[in-house]
């Protein structure tokens, strides 16, 4: 019987800069553990990258995410603040499509996931540039707390 495809999952190759996020999440690892407490994160580590990082916080009981942290490419390309809002509250658009699901897939696998958007034709009324989003489970309070997210446009 073979084993079914993971929603989200990563590619083995990533685009340099979502590599570069994977490897720093890694490194912050406590011993043997899973993931990093997200209180170990400091977005100044990845300056160069800081405008295309974003902070999900995750609300336990019942599930809900939050943006917290959102880097200035993604409001820009979004075209609004986020910061403070939960998912099932703002307009679903570029870069953020398909974000609640895949937050959600973070959380219940508790391993990185990935996101890949196609370039959506002119003509539409949702046209989009080409993206990939990477979002990386933390721990803090006895469950995932927050997730770190990284998106690169192509």
């Amino acid at each position: 019987m073979k084993t079914p495809k993971r929603p989200y999952a990563v590619p083995r190759k990533l685009e340099p800069s979502l590599a570069r996020v994977l490897a720093y999440w890694e490194e912050l690892k406590r011993g043997e553990a899973e993931m990093p407490f997200w209180d170990d994160l400091k977005i100044s580590a990845l300056p160069d990258l800081s405008g295309r990082l974003m902070l999900v916080e995750v609300a336990d009981k019942p599930v809900r995410f939050r943006l917290g942290i959102i880097g200035e490419d993604i409001r820009t390309r979004y075209g609004g603040d986020l910061a403070g809002k939960f998912l099932d509250e703002i307009e679903v658009r570029s870069p953020l499509e398909y974000l609640n699901s895949q937050c959600s897939t973070t959380v219940e696998d508790r391993v990185p996931t990935y996101y890949g958007h196609d370039v959506v034709k002119a003509s539409s009324a949702r046209a989009a540039d080409a993206y990939s989003r990477l979002l990386l489970p933390m721990w803090g309070n006895g469950h995932i707390g927050m997730l770190l997210g990284a998106v690169v446009w192509s």
